[in-house]
C-alpha cells in the first residue's frame, strides 16, 4: 500500500515557476515508477511526466518537454515536478501517481491503470 500526498501548487503568473512535491508512504517506494498527471476543467486526465524506479530514465509529454523536470529521492520517498516557463494552458489539478509498470508503459497507458493516486494540487497560471 502506498499513500501519496501532493503539495506546492498555487497561483503564478505566466513565465513563472513552481515546484510540486509528492510525499509517499511505505517502504517499497523505490519499487514504483512515479508519474505526474494533470486534469484541466472539462478535460480528461493527461500524462505529464514519469520517472523510472532508479530515477535514471524520464519521460515527458510533448507539451511540457524542456520546461518541466521530474525527479525523485528514494531515501526521502519523494518525487518532484519542477515547472518553469509556465503557461496559462498549464492550469490544472496536478496528481502524483505510482505504478508497478515501467516508466515507458506509464507514459503511454490509460492513466486509470496506475496503482495509486494522490489527492491532487491545484496549479493556476495567470496571463
Amino acid at each position: 500500500q502506498v499513500q501519496l500526498v501532493e503539495s506546492g501548487g498555487g497561483l503564478v503568473q505566466a513565465g513563472g515557476s513552481l515546484r510540486l512535491s509528492c510525499a509517499a508512504s511505505g517502504r517499497t517506494f523505490s519499487s514504483y515508477t512515479m508519474a505526474w498527471f494533470r486534469q484541466a476543467p472539462g478535460k480528461e486526465r493527461e500524462f505529464v511526466a514519469a520517472i523510472s524506479r532508479t530515477g535514471i530514465t524520464t519521460y515527458y509529454a510533448d507539451s511540457v518537454k524542456g520546461r518541466f523536470t521530474i525527479s525523485r529521492d528514494n531515501v526521502k520517498n519523494m518525487v518532484y515536478l519542477q515547472m518553469n516557463s509556465l503557461k496559462p494552458e498549464d492550469t490544472a489539478d496536478y496528481y502524483c501517481a505510482a505504478s508497478m509498470q515501467g516508466a515507458v508503459v506509464v507514459a503511454r497507458m490509460d492513466p486509470s491503470k496506475n496503482d495509486y493516486w494522490g489527492q491532487g494540487t491545484q496549479v493556476t497560471v495567470s496571463s
